[in-house]
C-alpha cells in the first residue's frame, strides 16, 4: 500500500492552491555534528525541513488549520523544535478560530534529544486542550505508523479520530516491545481496523476519501453551514394545553379512555421506525462515531454528528434494532452516550438524545461494569450541560436505561411512546406475582405520552395520525421538526 508523505497528503486533500504554510525556519544552533548530519540527511530524504508541516487551507471550501507529520524525516519523531512548531500552529489556529486537523505519522519522541523532547508532548497536549476549550473542532487522521508518546498525547485527543487502512497504531512500537520482552507483539492488535472494533477509533478512512469525510465533519462540528434546499419546521410552538388536546385527538386517545397497552404493543413491533429511520428520512447528513474512545463499544447505542434542516447537532440514540434479551443496553453504551454529551458541550452544539429501549442489561457483568453508576453519571452530566438539549421518547422507554437519557431541558414524545420504571411485565410480577396483569398495570401507571405531557414529564407530543410503522418517513420528519422547534426555543431563552 502506498503511504503518502506530508506534502503529498496535503496536496491530495486540500482545495488546489489553498494551502498557506505557517512554518518558520528551524534554528539548529547547539546541535552536535553527528545530529546535525542526521538532520541534513533527513531533509534530503523527506524534502522537508522538519518532521511536521503546518499551515491553513480550504477543504471543500471549509477553512482549517493543518498539522501534518512527515514520517520520512527521522521517523516523524518529535524533537524540541518539532514540538515548538506544532504548538505555534495550534495556538494560531485557536487565535484565528480555525478548526484543527492533525495527521500524525510518528514513532514518538526523538531519541537523539531525549527527555527535553519527551516532555514537550505535554506542551502540545496543553495547546490542544485549550483549542478544544475554546469550542473549536479538533480532528485526527492517524497514519501509518503512529506510536509512542505521540499516540499517548495529542494524537488521542480528537473529537473525531479516524485512521489509514492497515495503519500500525499503538503505544509501544513493535521493535521496542520485541527488544524489551524478547518476543513479537501479538498480531492484529495494533492495527487501525482492530482499534475501530474496540471502540478506540471512529472509522478507517482511505486517503482518497479523507477530503470528503473531513469536509463533512467540519460542516457538522463547526455548526455554521446552512444546507440549501432543506425544510424548516413550522414557526412557533403551541402552548402545552393545545398540544395535549391535539395529541389526544390525533392519536385516538381522547379523554382518559386510551389504551396504554395498545401503545406498548405498537412500539414493540419489529417494523416500528427507530433512530436509524429518523436519521435516514430526516437528516441532511450523518457522520457516525464509534465507541467510547476508551476501548469499549456497544452497538445498542448510536452516536453521530448529524444535521436536521441545516442545524448541526450531536445525536445519541438507543438503537432498537440491536437491542435484545441477549444483547441489552449495557454500561459501555452509556459511556458512549457520555462521550456524546462531552462532544456537544465542548463544541457548543445541540444534543439530541433518542430513547428507545426495552430496558438496560440485567446481568452480573453489567453490575460489575458499573451500570448503575453510569446511569447516575449520565443524569449528572446532562443536567450540567449548557447547550440546547432535547430528549426524544421515540418508542419504548423502560427503566434506568431510559432514565439515563431523559433529563434534557426539553423532552418530547411520539404519540405512542411510553415511559415506565420497569417493563410492564416486571411491574406486574412485583405487584401480582406474575406477568399476567401487565396491561392493567401499564394503564394504572400513567405511562402514555399524553399522560406524561399532562404530568409535565414531557413538553410536547408528536402525534401519530397513523401508527409510525405505516408512515416512517412522515413520522421521522415530524419528530425532527419538533426537535428543531425545541432547540430554537432554548436558543431564544438560554438557561
Amino acid at each position: 500500500m502506498t503511504r503518502l508523505g506530508a506534502r503529498a497528503l496535503i496536496d491530495a486533500t486540500v482545495d488546489p492552491g489553498s494551502f498557506r504554510s505557517w512554518d518558520e525556519p528551524i534554528d539548529r544552533t547547539g546541535y552536535d555534528a553527528g545530529y546535525l548530519a542526521a538532520i541534513e540527511r533527513a531533509e534530503t530524504k523527506a524534502g522537508t525541513d522538519e518532521a511536521v508541516l503546518t499551515g491553513r487551507a480550504l477543504i471543500r471550501g471549509h477553512a482549517a488549520a493543518l498539522v501534518v507529520s512527515e514520517f520520512g524525516f527521522l521517523g516523524g519523531s518529535i524533537g524540541v523544535a518539532t514540538a515548538a512548531r506544532i504548538v505555534a500552529a495550534v495556538r494560531r489556529a485557536t487565535r484565528e478560530r480555525l478548526p484543527l486537523i492533525a495527521a500524525p505519522a510518528s514513532g514518538g519522541t526523538r531519541m537523539q534529544e531525549g527527555t527535553p523532547a519527551f516532555v514537550r508532548m505535554v506542551e502540545i497536549s496543553r495547546a490542544v486542550v485549550a483549542h478544544k476549550a475554546a469550542g473549536l473542532p479538533y480532528l485526527v487522521y492517524l497514519r501509518h505508523p503512529t506510536t509512542g508518546g505521540v499516540f499517548a498525547s495529542w494524537a488521542s485527543l480528537g473529537h473525531v479520530a479516524v485512521a489509514e487502512p492497515g495503519a500500525l497504531i499503538g503505544f509501544l512500537g513493535p521493535l521496542v516491545y520485541r527488544t524489551l520482552r524478547g518476543q513479537p507483539f501479538p498480531d492484529g492488535v495494533q492495527v487501525a481496523e482492530n482499534l475501530v472494533a474496540k471502540g478506540i477509533l471512529d472509522a478507517v478512512v482511505p486517503t482518497g476519501e479523507l477530503a470528503e469525510v473531513a469536509a463533512r465533519a467540519l460542516a457538522l462540528l463547526s455548526g455554521t453551514r446552512r444546507l440549501s434546499g432543506t425544510r424548516r419546521p413550522a414557526a412557533g410552538t403551541p402552548p402545552r394545553e393545545a398540544q395535549f388536546e391535539t395529541a389526544q385527538a390525533e392519536t385516538g386517545q381522547a379523554g382518559t379512555g386510551g389504551d396504554a397497552w395498545s401503545s406498548i404493543t405498537l412500539t414493540r413491533r419489529p417494523d416500528r421506525p427507530g433512530v436509524r429511520e429518523l436519521l435516514r428520512h430526516a437528516a441532511d447528513d450523518v457522520l457516525p462515531l464509534n465507541g467510547t474512545q476508551s476501548g469499549e463499544t456497544d452497538d445498542a447505542l448510536l452516536l453521530a454528528l448529524t444535521s436536521f434542516s441545516g442545524t448541526p447537532c450531536v445525536l445519541v440514540g438507543q438503537d432498537r434494532r440491536t437491542q435484545s434479551q441477549h444483547r441489552p443496553l449495557g454500561p459501555a453504551a452509556l459511556r458512549g452516550a457520555r462521550r456524546g454529551m462531552r462532544l456537544a458541550q465542548e463544541l457548543g452544539l445541540p444534543l439530541i438524545c433518542v430513547i428507545d429501549t426495552p430496558g438496560a442489561d440485567l446481568s452480573a457483568a453489567a453490575e460489575e461494569g458499573a451500570l448503575a453508576g453510569e446511569i447516575a453519571r449520565c443524569l449528572a452530566e446532562m443536567v450540567e450541560l449548557t447547550v440546547p438539549t432535547v430528549s426524544v421518547l421515540l418508542g419504548e422507554g423502560s427503566g434506568g436505561g431510559a432514565l439515563a437519557l431523559l433529563p434534557s431541558r426539553r423532552v418530547i414524545a411520539a404519540g405512542n411512546a411510553w415511559l415506565s420504571p420497569l417493563p410492564p411485565e416486571g411491574a406486574s410480577a412485583i405487584l401480582h406475582g406474575g406477568p399476567e396483569f401487565a396491561a392493567q398495570v401499564a394503564r394504572r401507571q400513567r405511562v402514555r405520552a399524553v399522560d406524561l405531557l399532562a404530568d409535565g414529564t414531557v413538553h410536547a407530543v408528536v402525534p401519530e395520525p397513523v401508527p409510525a410503522h405505516r408512515d416512517p418517513a412522515g413520522f421521522a420528519r415530524r419528530v425532527a421538526d419538533e426537535c428543531l422547534r425545541q432547540i430554537e426555543s432554548q436558543r431564544r431563552t438560554p438557561a
